[in-house]
C-alpha cells in the first residue's frame, strides 16, 4: 500500500517482487511523513487524489475508515475522498438484515454498510463481507442472493473488500464433510427397550434405529416407539412439538401414538442426542415464540449461542437466602468452580444446625442475585446507573466479580440485568474514548450543579467567576483550562463530564470489563450491541393476561372449571380487581419477576388438584391451581397463597438487601 514504491523485480526477486534497495528507500522516505491521525512518522500512504496531501498509516487509516483497494495500483483513499456507493432513491423505510449476518442494519451506504451491485435488497455489514471474501477466496466469492462473481467482484473491490486469490477455506480442511456421509444411529426414547444397548442397530428387525422423517438428527428403534415396519412416520420430540403447536399436528400424524398427550408418551425424548447435543433450531424458535416477543428470540438465540458452552458436569452451590451475595461470590471464587459447568442450587440455613439442603431453582438464585447487583454499592444512579468508584471494593476486586457474575447469569439462564446507563454500555461496547456521557449520568448533586452553573454562564466574567469559585475542584480533576471565549464553558462542561462519569472510575471499569469476558459474554456484546442494548439498558415488558397464559402450558388433564377460574384470574387482575400482580403470580411460580431473554427451563407449566391453596415448584417452573367450587373461593385462596408466600420471603430476605 505504500505510495511511493513498485514491484521493479519479479515474483521471486527481493520480498514476492519488491526489491530490497527500494524497500530501504521506501523506509527513508516515509520516516520524513508525519501521519495525519497519529502525528507519528513511518506514514507510506497516501491519498491518491490530487492535490491531497494526506499520508497515514496503515492501521490508522483503516481507523479513520480510509479505503484501501486491493487490486490494480493498490490505491489508498482518505476519509474526504473514498469512493462511495450512489443510490438514485432510497425506498427503504424500515430496517433490512444484513444477508451474511442477518442482523439488521438501516439501508443507508455508508463505510461499515454496503449493498449488493446486482441485488437492489442485499445489504451487507462491511466486516460480514470482508470475513466472507477471506474465507471463500476468489474463487467462490459471490452475492448471496443471485450467486453473480464478476459485477460483484468488481464493486467490493472498488470499495476496499480484500479478496485472497486462494481457494475456500472450507474446500482447504481435509475431510470438511465426512459428518455428512454418517448415518444417525441411537435410541433416544425415554425409555429404550433394547437390551444390547441404545446404538444397537439391526436392520429388517424390530431393532431397527429408525430416524425423525423431519430432521433425521433423532431415532428410536421400531420396538421402542410401538412402530409395526420401517416405513411407519415417527417424529422426535422437538419436530413433533413444532407440528402440535402449529396447529399441523393431525395432518403429519401417521401413526398412532400409544399416547397423544405429548409430554409425557414413552415414545418422546428424555435424553438429548451425543451427536446433536443442543436443541433445534426450528424447536427452539417455537418454545420461544410462546415464551415471548420477536425481539426475544433474536437475543435468545446469542444467549442460547453462549449456552453451548455449558457441560453436563454440574457444580452445586450452596446458597444462603439471607445473604445472596456472599453465598455466590464465596461459590464463585472457590478454586473447584469452573463457569462452564451445570450450575445446582442448593439453600442451606446458618442458623440450621443440622445443616439441611433444600433444592433450590437456579433461574431464581440467579434472579435474586442480579437484584443485590443493582442495589450494591459498585453501582450509582437511580434507575440507569454507572459504575462507582469505592476503593474497598475495588481493593477485595469485587468489580470483577460483578462482571463475572453478571456473565455467568446471562449465560445460565438468568434475568435481564435492565438497569445499565446507556453511557456504560456503550463503554463496553465501543470504549471510554468513544462515548460521551450526559448529564443524567451524574449522581453526586454538587457536581451536577457545577456543570449546569458552567453551562448556564452568560457572560465569559460569570464564566471565570465560576473557575475561581470552584478552582480547588477543577485544578484536582485536572480540568482547568484557559478560557478565551464563552464556547469555552462547553468543552470545560464536557470534561468534566468525562472525568467524573468515565476516567474517574477507570481501575472499576476494566476490572468489570475483565469478569464480563468470563464465557466469551464482552465479545458476543460487543458483536452484537444493539441486541444486547435492550437487556442492559431497559426493563422488561409489563406482563400480561396474554403473555402470562401463553407462557404456561398445560401438560396434564386439568380441571375444566379451574382452568377457567385461572383464566378471569387472570383478567381481575390486568384490570386491577386483585391486590396481586402478573408478576407476583410469575415469581410464586418460578421465583424469577420477569422472563429471562433465553426463556425458562423448563417451560412453565399448570397443573389442578384437589386442594385448597395454590403451590409454587420453582424448581420446575409448576404452578398448582386449586380446585374450588366457586371463583369468589378460588380467587381469595390464590391471592391468600400468593401475597402471604411472597411477604414472608420478603421478610427472611429483606435485612440483606442493599447490603
Amino acid at each position: 500500500m505504500s505510495s511511493g514504491i513498485w514491484q521493479r523485480g519479479k515474483e521471486e526477486e527481493g520480498v514476492y517482487g519488491f526489491l530490497i534497495e527500494d524497500i530501504r528507500k521506501e523506509v527513508t522516505r516515509a520516516s520524513k511523513l508525519k501521519c495525519c491521525i497519529c502525528k507519528k512518522t513511518g506514514a507510506s500512504i497516501g491519498c491518491v487524489t490530487p492535490r491531497c496531501k494526506r499520508s497515514y498509516h496503515f492501521p490508522c487509516g483503516l481507523q479513520r475508515e480510509c479505503i484501501f483497494q486491493f487490486t490494480g495500483n493498490f490505491a489508498s483513499f482518505c476519509w474526504n475522498h473514498r469512493p462511495v456507493q450512489i443510490i438514485t432513491s432510497n425506498n427503504y423505510r424500515d430496517s433490512l438484515p444484513c444477508t451474511i449476518c442477518l442482523e439488521f442494519i438501516e439501508p443507508i451506504p455508508t463505510y461499515s454498510i454496503l449493498r449488493s451491485p446486482c441485488c437492489k435488497n442485499a445489504w451487507f455489514h462491511r466486516d460480514c463481507l470482508q470475513v466472507q471474501a477471506i474465507n471463500a477466496g476468489v474463487f467462490f466469492f459471490r452475492c448471496t442472493i443471485c450467486n453473480n462473481s464478476d459485477i460483484f467482484q468488481k464493486e467490493m473491490l472498488r470499495m476496499g473488500i480484500h479478496i485472497p486469490e486462494k481457494d475456500a477455506s472450507w474446500e482447504l480442511e481435509e475431510n470438511a464433510y465426512q459428518e455428512l456421509l454418517q448415518h444417525y444411529e441411537h435410541c433416544d426414547v425415554r425409555r429404550c427397550r433394547c437390551k444390547e444397548g441404545r446404538d444397537y442397530n439391526v436392520p429388517d428387525s424390530k431393532w431397527e434405529i429408525k430416524r425423525c422423517q423431519c430432521c433425521g438428527s433423532r431415532g428410536t428403534h421400531l420396538a421402542c416407539s410401538s412402530l409395526q415396519s420401517w416405513e411407519e412416520n415417527w417424529e422426535c420430540l422437538e419436530c413433533r412439538g413444532i407440528l402440535y403447536n402449529s396447529g399441523d399436528f393431525q395432518k403429519a400424524k401417521k401413526h398412532t401414538l400409544p399416547n397423544t398427550n405429548v409430554g409425557i408418551t414413552d415414545c418422546l425424548l428424555e435424553e438429548s442426542s451425543p451427536k446433536l447435543p443442543r436443541q433445534s433450531p426450528g424447536a427452539q424458535r417455537e418454545d420461544l415464540l410462546r415464551q415471548g416477543s420477536k425481539f426475544r428470540r433474536d437475543i435468545s438465540t446469542l444467549i442460547i449461542e453462549l449456552g453451548f458452552q455449558i457441560k453436563k458436569k454440574a457444580k452445586r452451590l450452596f446458597i444462603n437466602k439471607a445473604n445472596i451475595w456472599n453465598s455466590a461470590l464465596d461459590g464463585f471464587r472457590n478454586q473447584n468452580f469452573n463457569p462452564s459447568y451445570t450450575i445446582e442450587i442448593a439453600y442451606v440455613n446458618e442458623n440450621d444446625h443440622f445443616g439441611k439442603e433444600q433444592p433450590g431453582s437456579k433461574q431464581e438464585f440467579l434472579s435474586l442475585l442480579m437484584q443485590q447487583l443493582e442495589n450494591s454499592p459498585l453501582f450509582e444512579g437511580s434507575l440507569s446507573k454507572n459504575l462507582s468508584l469505592n476503593s474497598q471494593a475495588l481493593k477485595e476486586n469485587l468489580y470483577y466479580e460483578a462482571g463475572k457474575m453478571l456473565a455467568i447469569s446471562l449465560v445460565h439462564g438468568g434475568p435481564s440485568p435492565g438497569f445499565f446507563s446507556k453511557t456504560l454500555f456503550n463503554c463496553l461496547v465501543y470504549g471510554p474514548e468513544s462515548t460521551q456521557p450526559i448529564l443524567d449520568d451524574v449522581s453526586d448533586f454538587d457536581v451536577a450543579q457545577i456543570i449546569i452553573r458552567i453551562n448556564t454562564a452568560a457572560t465569559v466574567a460569570d464564566l471565570n467567576s465560576l473557575i475561581n469559585e470552584y478552582y480547588n475542584y477543577l485544578e484536582l480533576i485536572g480540568c482547568l483550562r484557559l478560557i478565551t471565549s464563552l464556547s469555552d464553558k462547553y468543552m470545560l462542561a464536557k470534561d468534566i463530564l468525562v472525568y467524573h462519569v468515565i476516567k474517574r472510575v477507570q481501575a472499576p471499569f476494566e476490572s468489570f470489563k475483565q469478569g464480563l469476558r468470563t464465557l466469551g459474554v464482552l465479545e458476543k456484546i460487543q458483536t452484537y450491541p444493539e441486541a444486547f442494548c435492550n437487556i442492559f439498558c431497559h426493563k422488561p415488558e409489563n406482563l400480561s393476561t396474554k403473555i402470562l397464559s401463553d407462557l404456561f402450558t398445560v401438560h396434564t388433564l386439568s380441571d375444566v372449571q379451574a382452568l377457567g377460574f385461572w383464566n378471569s384470574y387472570l383478567q381481575a387482575i390486568e384490570d386491577g380487581k386483585s391486590t396481586v400482580t402478573m408478576e407476583d403470580i410469575l415469581i410464586f411460580a418460578t421465583g424469577c419477576s420477569s422472563i429471562p431473554p433465553a426463556g425458562f427451563k423448563p417451560t412453565p407449566s399448570i397443573e389442578c388438584l384437589h386442594m385448597d391453596f395454590p403451590v409454587g415448584n420453582k424448581c420446575n417452573n409448576c404452578l398448582a391451581l386449586p380446585i374450588t367450587s366457586t371463583y369468589k373461593e378460588f380467587q381469595e385462596n390464590m391471592d391468600f397463597a400468593i401475597k402471604n408466600t411472597l411477604r414472608l420471603e420478603k421478610e427472611e430476605n429483606s435485612h440483606f438487601i442493599g447490603h
